[in-house]
């Protein structure tokens, strides 16, 4: 049988070593992989390309802010500040496809508000040696790295587009590739308006790929981050010079905590103080651009990490796969398809060395959408309708399989860690199943430890779980199995 093409060097039939040498990132064709663009990367780079990127998206900033100080329609808001993802690249966090929602009215909304009040000294700060996008996240906790990535790939789409159509025009069976209409390239500042342009790109199916360069990504947060910013409160105070200034804000800083401070309270209290004394952000900021020369190692140490488990590991997992069973054939129905795949991935977790997919060094994943990611990716190409936490108005399930209108199945995914495990094995997926007009659905349980296992079986005898098939335990643990290649 022949090996499923996941990646973009085995589906354009180009060798992994001529992407090296140009530099970009060898993307996977199934589903995102949680790499982000950070844009410290371009202000901090050498390359005058770079550099150039990040002016260009400082540009943009600036006329936003100039946008900003009367008031703007929705509809302005809208084509100005809102972008989608572009998901062409294949990076951010869907944990299924590269369908991801992109910063969207909120983060439009909140830049558009920020860039008015608190950030109003945008572009012409004093104090750090650039103007930094990343800013807005420091005063919008939940503006992430995605929806900074995002905001960042689209204004240097332009760059990508070309980067990408050569390396296709050179390297690339003209076969493989079409020319394509693409909107929103590049912000005509005369017209105030987008312009559309055509370019010769690689095909994959309907749309286009785009290549990334690899010294763009992070896999970590970005360098100019808010928890950073918050854990560095005190170095970031002990900057400010002027004393009168210092201890007013020392005052604010201790005026929020009370007799017996805990490590919450003093975290509150520091985020609380930066957000009342905004300059300080500029303090933080010039901080990371001092240690700026740590960037690029640490960014690359942090993706290397993570290429080591999503990139060998994934290509052992589905050569093996393809070769011992049916995993990228399709099914009988969507149930029976789903309970196939989610055992053949526990076997490959449990017997097959597969752990450390979901199990870096021995500590498991922070998240449960993690280890979906990893499901997702080892799911591969099916017949199949496979849809990522499709949301029907009561909350999201995490894998929605179906052939059809008539035959669905759902599968859910949990850590064993989960607070609300058992409240939700009581009731959650029944919830999914009705909005979903289905009755089948497979629950999936992922442990890390003899505790953690201890814990969800009592849970399950508890529900009079134990003995259902429907409920999946994969056993994820590294301190119970000799790993494959040496045992």
């Amino acid at each position: 049988m022949a090996q499923t093409k996941i990646f973009f060097s085995d589906y354009f039939n180009v060798d992994r070593s001529v992407l090296d040498r140009y530099g970009a990132f060898d993307v996977n064709l199934v589903t995102d992989l949680p790499l982000f663009v950070d844009p410290f990367l371009l202000f901090n780079s050498k390359k005058k390309p770079y550099q150039e990127l990040h002016e260009r998206v400082v540009e943009y900033l600036r006329y936003l802010k100039r946008l900003s100080q009367t008031p703007q329609t929705k509809a302005t808001i809208k084509d100005l500040y809102q972008f989608s993802e572009v998901k062409q690249n294949w990076l951010g966090y869907c944990e299924f496809g590269n369908e991801g929602r992109g910063p969207g009215p909120l983060f439009a909304r909140a830049l558009h508000d920020s860039l008015n009040s608190v950030l109003r000294n945008f572009g012409d700060e004093n104090v750090t040696k650039g103007t930094h996008l990343e800013k807005l996240s420091l005063l919008q906790p939940r503006t992430g790295r995605d929806s900074i990535s995002d905001f960042t790939t689209n204004l240097i789409k332009e760059f990508l587009l070309d980067y990408t159509e050569t390396f296709a025009k050179k390297h690339l069976d003209a076969r493989h590739c079409t020319t394509f209409h693409v909107k929103r390239v590049a912000f005509n500042y005369d017209t105030q308006s987008w312009e559309s342009r055509n370019y010769f790109l690689p095909k994959l199916r309907d749309d286009y790929v785009l290549l990334t360069p690899l010294d763009l990504l992070t896999h970590d947060e970005n360098w100019i981050n808010y928890k950073d910013m918050v854990s560095q409160y005190h170095q970031i105070t002990e900057s400010v010079d002027n004393d009168v200034a210092r201890d007013r804000i020392n005052r604010y800083f201790r005026g929020q905590l009370g007799d017996k401070p805990k490590d919450s309270d003093l975290k509150a209290a520091a985020a609380a103080t930066l957000r009342n004394f905004p300059e300080l952000l500029d303090r933080y900021i010039a901080i990371q651009e001092d240690r700026g020369d740590q960037a690029s190692a640490i960014s690359k140490e942090k993706r290397d990490e993570i290429l080591g488990i999503f990139d060998t590991t994934l290509r052992e997992a589905v050569r093996e796969l393809s070769a011992k069973s049916k995993f990228y054939e399709t099914g009988w129905n969507s149930y029976d398809e789903a309970c196939e795949r989610v055992l053949i991935f526990k076997h490959y977790v449990e017997a097959q060395d597969g752990y450390r997919l979901i199990n870096r060094k021995g500590t498991g994943f922070a998240r449960e959408s993690e280890v979906q990611i990893f499901f997702g990716l080892i799911w591969g190409l099916s017949d199949f309708d496979v849809n990522r936490e499709p949301n029907n108005g009561r909350g999201p399930v995490d894998f929605k399989v179906s052939y059809g209108s008539g035959d669905k199945s759902l599968i859910e995914f949990k850590l064993a860690s989960n607070k609300k495990l058992e409240q939700n094995l009581r009731n959650q997926v029944e919830v999914y199943e009705a909005a979903n007009q289905t009755n089948k659905s497979l629950k999936v349980i992922v442990f890390y430890s003899e505790a953690e296992e201890s814990r969800v079986r009592a849970i399950l005898r508890k529900l009079d779980l134990d003995k259902n098939p429907s409920v999946v335990l994969i056993d994820a643990r590294s301190d119970n199995k000799p790993s494959a290649s040496v045992a």
